[in-house]
């Protein structure tokens, strides 16, 4: 009697091969230490010098900060996922990975779970920075910022992954940057607010999940409470980093069989 080995993509979703390739992917990641300075230091050191930008009127970096608290750990992870992904299917390290008792599910929820936990460190740092030593005035829990940080470093994360899968080089993969984030930028209602654009901008905003990043920081600036919008839009960015890491899963692909 023999048994059949289920295709990758077929094999149920484990806790031992998931935490396995986390630990695997943060093993290399410690001995990577430019990477590690990218994802904690640098949004630390922006929302330093935006703080001193604006040291005459403090009002402003309240109404940017948080904006961009969320903003910095969805491009920086982003950034640092599609490279570190795209090394691993460059090097070959992917297909010998698929080759083994390794289902899909198991590999892309490994790479959220490790980049996951370096965005939890992140965004602690960077909002715990914002708000008790550059005076980010807040009404709302800090807590819920850090959430929604987390959860647009999540995002990041999941949309790393996925734009990985459409680049043969890292600079095609940093090139995907304007193309994915580069318009949510311009359309999330940083610069000006999303009702003051052009009718089918703010429609085409309505579908970005940057839009809801920024509107659920800035519902945890004006109210001491969590509303109905700032839950809508925690589910909203929540889903998108789902659906994202979904599709990256779907054209997780091996080039031989």
């Amino acid at each position: 009697m023999t048994t059949t080995t289920p295709p990758a993509g077929a094999r149920a979703l484990t806790l031992s091969r998931t935490t396995a390739t986390a630990a695997r992917v943060l093993r290399q990641l410690r001995h990577d230490p430019r990477t590690i300075a990218l994802l904690i230091a640098v949004p630390c050191v922006m929302l330093l010098l935006l703080r001193y930008v604006f040291d005459g009127s403090p009002q402003v970096f309240d109404v940017i900060g948080a904006s961009l608290l969320g903003i910095f750990p969805l491009i920086t992870m982003f950034l640092v996922t599609s490279i570190a992904t795209l090394r691993e299917r460059t090097s070959g390290t992917l297909e010998r990975l698929l080759s083994m008792p390794l289902g899909k599910a198991d590999l892309i929820a490994g790479y959220a779970l490790a980049f996951g936990a370096l965005a939890i460190v992140q965004s602690a740092l960077a909002t715990g920075l914002a708000v008790w030593f550059l005076g980010l005035n807040v009404l709302g829990s800090p807590w819920l910022l850090l959430l929604v940080a987390l959860l647009d470093a999540l995002l990041g994360t999941a949309l790393g992954l996925f734009v990985s899968a459409f680049a043969a080089s890292e600079f095609q993969a940093v090139q995907f940057m304007p193309a994915v984030i580069f318009p949510q930028l311009l359309l999330c209602g940083l610069f000006t607010p999303r009702s003051a654009m052009h009718p089918v901008l703010e429609a085409l905003s309505d579908v970005l999940p940057m839009s809801y990043a920024v509107d659920g920081m800035d519902q945890v600036i004006h109210h001491a409470e969590a509303t109905s919008a700032f839950v809508r839009d925690v589910l909203v960015v929540a889903g998108c980093a789902l659906l994202v890491l979904g599709l990256g899963a779907a054209t997780l692909r091996r080039r031989t069989v």
